[in-house]
Formats: C-alpha cells, structure tokens, sequence
C-alpha cells in the first residue's frame, strides 16, 4: 500500500497548524463536529434541486464514541460522504476546502450557511491524535474508501467496505505527556463538555452512548449500570427562535446555563439585525454586579458565534468600556475569519456590529430609566461608577452618550436624579449647575461651603464617588448649564451682604495679609467668606483642581503631589472674627494660633490630613487653659 505524501506547502502548513495555529486542543473536536454539520447540509443543498432525494432531519445526526481501552475517539456522520478523488483532493491537499467550494457553487437558499470555509479544521485532530483514519461513503457511490495518516509523514487511501453514506473519523489518541492529559478526550464528562460549549446549537443532533445508573431494586447501595443514547446539543438556538414564543423565564434559564452571573439578569435585548452585516444577539443587564468588576482580573466581552459555532469566549471588541457589564452573546453568518476560526480576519463586520450594539444598549437603559425607574436606579447603584467613568475615559469621547444616563443625589429629592431633571427644575436666575463633593451624604450635609446655595433655595448634586468630578470635568456643561462646586471661588450668587463683605475685606486687609503670612505654602489666601452663614471658617479652591480632586489624586500609587490652591475663608459675622481682631491688634502669638487653629478646623471639615496632629491638640489646649 503506496503511502502518498502532502504536498510541501501543506505539509509545512500541517507542522505549523498542529503546533501554533489553534490556542486549545480542545477545538478539534468542535472543527471535526463543524465539517460532519457541513456535509449533513449538502445533502440537504442537493436535495433542494435534486427530486430524486428527499431531506428527512430527524434521520441525520453526528454521533461520537470514546473506547478508553483502544484509545479511540470515533465521529461519525450521516452526511453526503466524500469519493476518492474528494478524500485526495479535500484531506491530501491542506487548506483546500470541500466546504468551500460548495458554498461557492451552492448560495445558501433559506438561510442555512456551510460552516467549514478553509480546509484546515480537520487537522486539528493531530493535535490529539497520533493516528487519524477517515471511512467514507460518498452519496450516489457503491464503495467505500479509508484515508489514514499519523501526520506529516503522508496518507493512504484504500478501497473498504460500508454499508451507509456518510463519514467515520477515528482518532487514535496520544499517550500522556508530563504537560498534556490526553485521557481527557477519552472521558464521557469532558467530551459533553466541550460539545455544549462549543457545538450547542449545531442544526443537527449531536449523540453519545452515556452511562447511566439507576438503584437495583430492593436496594438503596446498590446501582444498575447501563448505557443510553442522548443527545448532548440543543440544537435551536434561543436567539433564532422567534421572540412572541420566548418568556423571560427562558432568557433567565439561558442566563443561568450559559453561567452569565450568579444572579437574576435585570433585562434583557434580543436583536435580529438583517442588513449590511447579519447578526442575532441577546444582551443582558445583570442586577448585581460581579465581585470582580472592578479588578484586573474582570474580563469584558460577548461570546461570539458563526453559524452557531463558538469562536471566542469574551470578544472585547464588541463592548465599549462603558457597558463592560454587559452579558451575553452574538451569532453573525458575516464574519471573516481566520484559518483557525478562532479570530477575525477583517475588523469591519465586527465594528459595525459593536457600533450598533452600543446604540441598543443605550437606548434600552433610556427606556428602563423612563418607564421602570425604580429597577434603572437598582442598574445604577452597581455599575454607574461605570458610566462616569466612560464619560471621563478617553478624553471625554463619550460623554455625549452617556450624560443622559447619569444620576447623583439631590439635596432637593434626596434621592438619584438625572442631570435633566435638575436642569428641568431650575429657577430662571439660577446660573449653574451647583454641586458638593465628599465622602458621603450625611458629610456633605454638614459642609459649610452649601450654606449660600442652599439658603437661596437651589437644588445641590452630591458627588460622593472618587470619579464623580472628574466626569463631571471632562462633561464641562449640560443643555448650556456650566458645573459649578460650591466650594468654587465665585459661586455666582448675588448676594444682598456682599457689599458689607467687600467693605470688611478692604477694612481688614492687613489683618488677612497677616493670617495668610502665617498660613504661608499652605494656602493661596486669606479673605472674608460670601458663602458662609453660621459657620466660623472653610477651605474653597481656585483653578481646575478641586480639593476633591486632590485628596483623590494623593491617594494614586504614582502620587505627583498634585494640590489644589486652597483659599481658607473666615466668616466676618462670627463671634471668631472678633477674637482675630483683638489678638491681631494686642497680640500677635495668639494671632498665630488661632489662625494655625481654624485653617487645621478647615482641614479637618474637609476630610484632609493634619500635618501635626500633636501640635494642633496642644493648641487647643492652650485656648482652653
């Protein structure tokens, strides 16, 4: 028996593929099911023109059977078979496609489509194979024919005996290795494994001989073994199901299969797009969120499918960082991949589809914001971090899609509220968005800087998250309405005591010059307050760097010592402000600690550090004694 060899470039290709092309071993199982698929679907191609056959798909199936003790691995398939010529000129010659050039001379009439397009998935079975036989019987053809080679040293092919059409593919699999358990594609569990993950929504069934236990009789110890034929694929798609058949509960039990999240999903998208690129989807909004969201180890991605077949686990490319927390999967007929059908070729097809998801994304959390505000507030209490972020994150390049999405706390509703509804609610002389950053609510409440805005009845947003203003930086205004921290320099406000505080500033000059001299490197100066009513001293900022910021910014691992300008403001109609004028006019040590007192008040009010916790405790004292 003459043994024939590959022809050179595919010899070198088979080297390479068996080496290098595919990421996991595991896949050749899902290639080899993909090819059976395809050659079931040309017989139903040729049936659609030939009146001489008939389809029947209750009578096609792939079916797949380990033997631990031979060390086989067998899949067969009731497909259109292959001749001679075909097994010379589809296995002999790598890379040339049978599926291809069907697809070429044979469009798909209803939809259906040929998986296999390059001619090297079949190769894939070297990896876990030392020997791979194919017997098979082509439509239409008395004999039969069996192709066998151990790899890149050749094949043959002889004449054999089969009483069906269809194909047979033997794997004799490896021996273990110190690195590589190749038991496991002998193992029943493994091999349903990767069936479901990767061959799930074949068209055709994919059978197995399971063993099965049930208790003898009389007995509660004792088990019967025996074996059953099942059907391991779901074979329909839940995404090219009709939508009117579908209930929530089937989106939540496909949620739950697929092993999207621990919890209940909060909504769901089925999309059907049928235009330049054709694709289905199903998205969903998870409730909760991961415990690993915000980690480096969270990945983003939708699984992605073609014709069915999975291709990637987690394509990032189809989520804009924004809607990472999105679930879910996508199935295009459209894709362009690469040989080893575990990439794209061509991003295009993937970018249109990524553009248009996140338009849908968008629009349903618009629609879930408007008619089930209660479940959006849920979706914003886990992942609006998530949208400020987008909206701060390269360069603001987002922001225009998600301002609309975002919520903060109103000192108004005390609740979330869009930055549409402030806007809505606005007195026609108010001039700013107002906003207060801190901690938390209960300590933004108590902020002396919101005195002035709250007395004059504006509504404030308390930011009280690390990106909050930072987003709201890189967001500069919303409907024409500029940010503005009531701890800003000017706030704005006309207010009727104005005129008095300018006079105090003038009058008292040398007393701030004095107190700023003292408070010298640490803040850029010293005046009377506008925007203090009962409270004796605060910090306001000048420029782009808030105090916010700043305690954010020192908190970063590559800490720059960014500060922000820090004005300490002193309310003139305090009983404070009467001691700062004796001592400034009597004595000037005691200037110094109370100036040194009421800028550490300010700090401490504020959330920041002390320099000298020691020396402020002692001063104390020494106003006490």
């Amino acid at each position: 028996m003459e043994k024939k060899q590959f022809q050179a470039e595919s010899k070198r290709l088979l080297e390479m593929m068996i080496n290098s092309i595919y990421s996991k071993r595991e896949v050749f199982l899902r290639e080899l099911i993909s090819n059976a698929s395809d050659a079931i679907d040309k017989i139903y191609y040729k049936a659609l023109t030939d009146d001489s056959l008939t389809f029947d798909k209750d009578s096609y199936y792939i079916k797949v059977a380990a033997n631990k003790d031979n060390r086989t691995l067998k899949i067969t398939d009731t497909g259109i078979g292959m001749t001679k010529e075909e097994l010379e000129n589809n296995l002999g010659i790598i890379a040339k496609s049978g599926s291809l050039a069907f697809k070429s001379e044979n469009e798909a009439k209803d939809g259906h489509d040929i998986i296999g397009q390059f001619g090297v998935g079949f190769y894939a079975a070297f990896m876990v194979a030392d020997v791979v036989t194919v017997i098979s019987k082509a439509l239409g053809s008395d004999q039969a024919y069996k192709w066998e080679s151990e790899g890149a040293d050749g094949y043959t092919i002889v004449p054999v005996e089969k009483e069906s059409v269809g194909t047979e593919i033997t794997l004799k699999i490896k021996e273990n290795t110190e690195d590589e358990n190749y038991d496991e594609y002998l193992e029943e569990y493994r091999l349903k494994q990767i069936i479901k993950k990767y061959s799930d929504f074949i068209r055709y069934p994919i059978k197995m001989d399971v063993i099965q236990r049930s208790p003898k009789e009389d007995s509660e110890t004792e088990f019967d073994e025996y074996t059953e034929e099942q059907t391991l694929n779901s074979m329909v798609p839940i995404w090219k199901k009709n939508k009117s058949e579908l209930t929530d509960e089937d989106y939540a039990n496909f949620y739950n299969e697929k092993h999207y999240g621990f919890d209940k999903p909060l909504k769901h998208l089925h999309i059907s797009v049928d235009g330049t690129i054709r694709y289905n989807a199903i998205l969903f909004i998870p409730e909760n969120i991961p415990f690993d969201y915000y980690s480096k180890e969270f990945e983003k991605g939708l699984e992605l499918y073609s014709n069915g077949v999975l291709i990637m686990n987690k394509s990032a490319d189809l989520l804009p960082d924004h809607f990472s927390f999105v679930k879910g999967m996508v199935d295009s007929e459209d894709l362009s991949l690469n040989i080893s059908r575990e990439m794209l070729q061509h991003d295009r097809q993937l970018k249109l589809i990524a553009k248009n998801i996140n338009k849908k994304i968008k629009s349903e959390l618009q629609s879930l914001l408007k008619n089930e505000r209660e479940q959006y507030v849920k979706f914003f209490n886990s992942f609006g971090r998530q949208l400020k972020f987008g909206v701060y994150n390269d360069f603001g390049a987002n922001k225009e899609t998600l301002q609309d999405l975002l919520m903060f706390y109103s000192s108004k509703d005390k609740q979330l509220v869009t930055l549409d509804e402030y806007v809505s609610r606005m007195p026609e002389e108010q001039k700013y968005i107002y906003y207060a950053s801190g901690d938390s609510v209960e300590r933004i409440e108590k902020l002396p800087q919101t005195e002035l805005v709250a007395d004059k009845g504006y509504e404030i947003l308390y930011f009280t998250e690390e990106i909050d203003e930072f987003a709201i930086k890189m967001l500069m205004n919303y409907k024409e309405k500029e940010f503005k921290s009531v701890a800003s320099g000017d706030l704005g406000i006309e207010d009727e005591d104005q005129a008095k505080d300018d006079s105090k500033e003038s009058e008292h000059k040398e007393l701030f010059e004095a107190m700023k001299e003292i408070l010298a490197g640490k803040v850029k100066d010293v005046r009377v307050s506008k925007r203090l009513k009962s409270h004796p001293v605060c910090l306001s900022s000048e420029g782009d760097i808030s105090i916010e910021m700043e305690k954010v910014l020192s908190a970063m691992p590559d800490n720059q010592n960014v500060k922000a300008d820090k004005v300490l403001e002193i309310n003139s109609n305090h009983e404070v402000f009467q001691s700062l004028k004796s001592a400034y006019e009597s004595d000037k040590e005691k200037l110094d600690l109370y100036t040194n007192l009421l800028y550490n008040q300010a700090l401490l009010i504020e959330g920041l550090p002390i320099q000298d916790p020691v020396e402020f405790t002692n001063n104390i004292c020494k106003v006490m004694a």
